[in-house]
């Protein structure tokens, strides 16, 4: 296959109008916080064994298309020596690949941050395809204060977002675009809706500048809420505030909008994601969760061998009932069956 045919068979394959994206790409600093929680050490052996143990889950292909993974998962196998990657493709999931390095402060912009790892990025994607990767994810941050983000912060890493996404189309590599409006802080969801809307016209507009191509791209941006010391707003506010947004800025070419969870509890990111799909829009409405799939697996399995197959069945849960809210069809009675 050509590029064009690359990226398109890849789309294809992961945009649907039920399944979405697990993210399963914590740094290493992240995951021994994860592990912490349940009182285990986070070795190489016990995150190959937890990565394992979510892409084996049976049944899990129904639900989920694609994965997004961490370097060093790209190259590990599981017990039968599958390769990471063909245990994901085993079930018709996408394996993809994080491939930012991280945040640093932005010079000139107090408070706002930029993103690492446009340094050698495309002999690493080479790398990662030949390792299964057909995807991969950049995030950029965006903080909310009285003078956050700035405009050269919203301009440097929509550049940023953009670069990195032409690189991945020049490759035969689909890009994740994920401009991060954070939850923390004290604001109101109009600021919010305030901020994302800035970012998210900035982020199309070096998009086109580079010339991406927008039917070969998928975008995970956060829900429009309230800071998280403010309130709590109902899924309904939050879909409309969320969807008026996404209407004034993200071209219908956009096959796919994958949120992220951004700190919500699973119920919470469910609840929303389907009361967004009640409403609707000319995109598909999904998701690229990580924390929001995965919390309830990690204190079922307690990083133990005898625990797995609840691990699994919580693993399959979560991502059934978001399948469910991806077509408007969650209820909260559902959480308790």
């Amino acid at each position: 296959m050509n590029t064009h045919q690359r990226l398109q068979q890849t789309i294809s394959d992961m945009v649907d109008d039920h399944r979405g994206v697990l993210a399963a790409d914590e740094s290493a600093p992240t995951i021994k916080k994860r592990f912490a929680a349940i009182n285990l050490e986070s070795t190489e052996e016990n995150r190959r064994f937890y990565r394992s143990l979510l892409l084996e889950t049976p049944g899990l292909g129904d639900y989920i298309s694609g994965v997004i993974l961490f370097e060093e998962t790209l190259t590990q196998k599981n017990a039968a020596g599958m390769t990471i990657p063909d245990v994901a493709w085993s079930q018709k999931i996408v394996p993809g690949i994080k491939v930012d390095k991280g945040t640093e402060a932005l010079a000139g912009a107090p408070g706002d941050l930029i993103t690492k790892g446009l340094d050698g990025l495309a002999d690493r994607l080479v790398v990662y395809a030949d390792q299964g990767a057909r995807f991969a994810k950049w995030r950029e941050v965006y903080p909310i204060t009285a003078t956050n983000p700035t405009p050269l912060g919203v301009h440097a890493n929509a550049e940023r977002l953009a670069h990195y996404a032409i690189v991945c189309q020049e490759l035969g590599v689909v890009p994740i675009v994920e401009p991060e409006v954070l939850m923390d802080g004290e604001h109101e969801i109009a600021r919010c809706s305030e901020v994302t809307e800035q970012v998210l016209h900035a982020v199309f507009d070096a998009l086109r500048c580079y010339g991406v191509t927008l039917e070969h791209m998928i975008l995970k941006p956060n829900m429009v809420l309230p800071g998280k010391d403010c309130r709590t707003a109902s899924p309904e506010e939050i879909a409309e505030a969320t969807l008026r947004v996404f209407r004034r800025t993200i071209p219908a070419a956009v096959p796919s909008i994958n949120f992220l969870s951004g700190g919500q509890s699973p119920e919470e990111a469910t609840a929303n994601l389907n009361a967004i799909n009640q409403l609707g829009g000319p995109w598909q409405l999904s998701i690229s969760y990580g924390r929001a799939l995965q919390q309830p697996v990690l204190q079922a399995w307690q990083g133990k061998a005898e625990n797995v197959e609840a691990a699994q069945a919580a693993l399959l849960k979560r991502a059934r009932l978001n399948s469910l809210a991806r077509q408007g069809q969650y209820t909260t009675a559902m959480e308790s069956e």
